[in-house]
């Protein structure tokens, strides 16, 4: 009942180059052994977590985020990320893989372009926090893109990271910038510089990749099971105060008899994704905030405090307070 994302190939080229060997990578991860050999592979986006959670920790003495954005090729990565350098400028380019994000990973790209700057705000999606080496792999390689693609040397008017990172004087040298602790990751470029031609602009090929891409992204809306989309449905209709079935029916361009049918096709229920859903969110909420158990509630969608202490009991058989103590030590 979670949203997946596509692992591609490269990753076994990619852990080779930065010297990790993918197996042990894999088992760190708790993840098939096979599972890089395999086309067309689709992991949870827990799972993709976990696989760069293994990866760093494989190489505790190397600023991975850093080698991987900056040092390996950016085309090494994904036909998105490619076709995004023929676009005419980085405002273009923005644009296109803001579109195309479900094909590159497992990240919210939200953009704020205006007549001074050009900010990109990198985020998971869902409940689940974004890593701290994803957020920084993400800030390096977009400054990296717009530096390959200009030519030019330029240095970002602001970046902002979620807590400072290893190897804090690399990052600070590469961006020619402070990072400041901020909400989420993001970066910020002068409009001047996020207007400067691409000296890689090529409407041709771009003509050529967006079809292909269009394909791509037609196909994980159609093979996404139902749950998946009743779940991330959910995630983002929940701390609005919403979540009926009729509301999600809705958002899903589905009949609330239609929906039902769907989800019994796949053995499960909307009661069944409900639940699991508000048990992950106030997992998360437990864990990496402050929030009282009254507005956890709240943002789960149940009337009152004592209807959310009760369900989360018969979820895992304990208190809000003794998991929120629990996930603290850990």
């Amino acid at each position: 009942m979670r949203q997946t994302v596509k692992l591609t190939t490269n990753w076994s080229l990619l852990l080779q180059e930065l010297g990790a060997h993918p197996d042990n990578v894999l088992r760190r991860a708790n993840l098939p052994i096979s599972l890089l050999s395999r086309e067309q592979v689709s992991i949870t986006i827990e799972e993709c977590f976990r696989f760069w959670e293994s990866l760093e920790a494989e190489l505790p003495d190397q600023p991975v985020p850093f080698l991987i954005g900056h040092q390996l090729k950016v085309e090494a990565f994904d036909p998105a990320i490619f076709a995004a350098l023929s676009s005419p400028n980085f405002n273009q380019a923005a644009l296109r893989l803001q579109k195309y994000k479900r094909l590159i990973g497992p990240f919210r790209l939200d953009l704020d372009i205006n007549s001074k700057t050009t900010q990109l705000s990198i985020d998971s999606i869902g409940a689940q926090e974004l890593p701290a080496g994803m957020g920084m792999l993400d800030l390096v390689f977009f400054v990296s893109f717009i530096r390959r693609a200009t030519r030019a040397p330029i240095v970002p008017r602001e970046i902002t990271v979620v807590r400072k990172p290893k190897f804090l004087d690399k990052y600070r040298a590469f961006f020619e910038c402070d990072l400041e602790e901020g909400p989420m990751y993001t970066v910020t470029f002068d409009a001047e510089d996020a207007a400067k031609p691409f000296l890689t602009a090529n409407e041709t090929m771009w003509d050529f990749f967006e079809p292909v891409l269009q394909q791509r992204l037609a196909a994980i809306e159609f093979e996404a099971a139902m749950a998946d989309r009743v779940h991330a449905a959910l995630c983002e209709l929940l701390p609005s105060g919403r979540g009926s079935v009729q509301e999600v029916a809705s958002m899903l361009g589905v009949s609330n008899r239609s929906l039902q049918r769907y989800l019994q096709k796949e053995n499960t229920s909307f009661k069944r994704i409900l639940n699991a859903t508000r048990e992950q969110l106030a997992r998360h909420y437990l864990q990496k905030t402050q929030l009282t158990v009254g507005e956890i509630a709240f943002l789960l969608g149940f009337d009152e405090p004592n209807s959310f202490f009760r369900a989360f009991k018969g979820w895992t058989g304990t208190t809000p307070q003794r998991v929120r103590d629990m996930l603290t030590l850990n």
